[in-house]
Parts: structure tokens; sequence; C-alpha cells
């Protein structure tokens, strides 16, 4: 074990600031996960009475120290069911960045089968959205591109059929009883319309954009996917991926980004012309 140095009565080694920097790492990610959500409130309550228990323990008072550690014994199980939504969105960020999720320089662990996204044909999509765009048409279609993403597909209506402009459009046509949601696409085929996403609490996303523009940040930030937006009020396209949008895309810089998410399977939100540092958000 490396020694490093001491205080006081403590030597401190080299574990020791690794184990320290690992435990700021996890309190800083539960931080980001909680703020701005109802369950800081929660955690504070909790919090409060715990430190109640403390002090009718020590002043003694026996009845309430009773009931207040029947709570307490089963702290662990309270948090689970009270903080579940935050414990499933904590699990989802680690299970979206693990090892096995991940390539190392181009190569593919022997679980990891190939996406068949070099079978669809991205000019029919990019048909779709422009027409959309200039019907302000809203909606959101949502590229996998590692898994078929049943629990979100199961959410809303099962298709399984070849992308096309023709069927896009009718999905998201406003008398469409499909409309209203988002399509899960995974390599050449709609797996599901109608799709319900988790909404993302990030503040920076501005007042002007709406729901939809918040269900395709949260898809992102917990998963590995593609969201494509087209405003139902303005018109615009915009594309977000790893907790990140793009704004305001035209149809050229939608298929450049496409092309890189999706075909060349890049790490980041980027295009050619770089327009991503000037349409970004998140």
């Amino acid at each position: 074990m490396l020694y490093l140095f001491k205080v006081g009565f403590i030597d401190i080694t080299f574990l020791d600031i690794v184990d320290v920097l690992l435990v700021s790492l996890l309190i800083y990610q539960l931080y980001k996960l909680l703020t701005g959500s109802i369950a800081v409130k929660i955690f504070g309550g909790l919090l409060s009475l715990y430190l109640l228990y403390l002090l009718v323990k020590a002043a003694h008072m026996q009845l309430l120290t009773a009931i207040l550690g029947q709570f307490i014994g089963v702290g662990v199980l309270a948090l689970m069911i009270v903080f579940q939504q935050e414990i499933r969105k904590f699990l989802l960020l680690i299970g979206k960045n693990a090892l096995f999720n991940k390539s190392i320089s181009g190569f593919r662990f022997f679980w990891q089968k190939n996406t068949g996204y070099h079978r669809l044909d991205l000019s029919q999509v990019i048909e779709a959205v422009k027409s959309m765009a200039g019907s302000n048409t809203g909606g959101i279609l949502v590229f996998s591109r590692s898994t078929p993403m049943k629990f979100f597909a199961e959410s809303g209506d099962s298709l399984d059929a070849i992308v096309s402009k023709r069927l896009i459009l009718s999905i998201f046509n406003k008398y469409s009883p499909l409309h209203d949601g988002a399509v899960i696409i995974f390599e050449d085929r709609i797996k599901a319309a109608r799709c319900i996403l988790p909404v993302s609490e990030n503040t920076d996303i501005p007042a002007t954009h709406g729901l939809r523009h918040r269900a395709a940040l949260g898809m992102s930030e917990l998963t590995d996917a593609v969201a494509v937006v087209v405003s139902e009020e303005s018109g615009q396209i915009s594309l977000a991926f790893n907790g990140k949008m793009g704004i305001n895309l035209s149809s050229a810089e939608l298929r450049s980004q496409l092309i890189t998410l999706l075909f060349e399977r890049a790490p980041a939100l980027q295009t050619e012309e770089n327009i991503v540092e000037k349409k970004v958000y998140g």
C-alpha cells in the first residue's frame, strides 16, 4: 500500500485519496440527480426525521424513541420505495455509461451485435422531417443505437414496420390516433408509435420549447438514443443526443448529424461545420 503523507495521527495512502474521490463523485452525481426535483424536499424531510430521532434518543424519551425507531429501522427499504424513480434513473445513467455498452477502438465485445442502420434509407427520414417542418407538424423520432428499447416501445403501440416517408407522415398526421407521442426506430424499422418518453428536468431548456423537446432531451440523458424533434409551433428541427440538443437545424445539417451518430457511431453531437457550438444547450 502506497503511503503518501500523514495528517495528525492518520496515515494517508493512495487508496484513501481514490476512495475520497469516488465518494465525492457519487455524492455529486446524486446531487445532480436530485436537484430541482421534489425528491430534495423528501430527502430533507427524512433527514429531519432522523435528526429528531437522535434528539429524542439523547433525551431518553422512550415512547417517541420507540416509535421513530421503527421508521429508522426500515430506513433502507423506505428510501428504496420513496426514491424508486430517482434510483431507477441513477441506475439507467450507470448502465448507459457502463463498460459493456461501449466499444473500444472500434472493437465490439462478443455479446454486442452490429446494428443494422446500414439498411436504413435515411432519405426517407429526412424527406419526412422536411415535410413535417414545412407544415408545422409536430413529432419526435427516437433512433436507438444499441437495443430495440422494449421498455419504452411497450408504452406505445407496436408496429415493427419498414421506415418510410409516407408511414412517418401518416403517424404524425394530427388526425391520426398515433400522432401524440414518439416513434421509436431501431435499425431500419419503426418498432412502435405513440410511445411515452421520460421528461428532462434540465432548467436550461428555453421556455419557448415545450414537452416534445423536454421528452427528447430526457430520452438522450437516460439512453444512448438520438432523438429528432419537429416543433409544432415554429416548424424548427432539433436533435438531442447525450443530454445535449442542437436546435434550428436545416435538413442538410440533420442528415450530417444522423450519419455521424448512427452510421459512424460517433461519441458526441457534432457536425462538419461545428454548428453545434452556437446551437446546443444541455
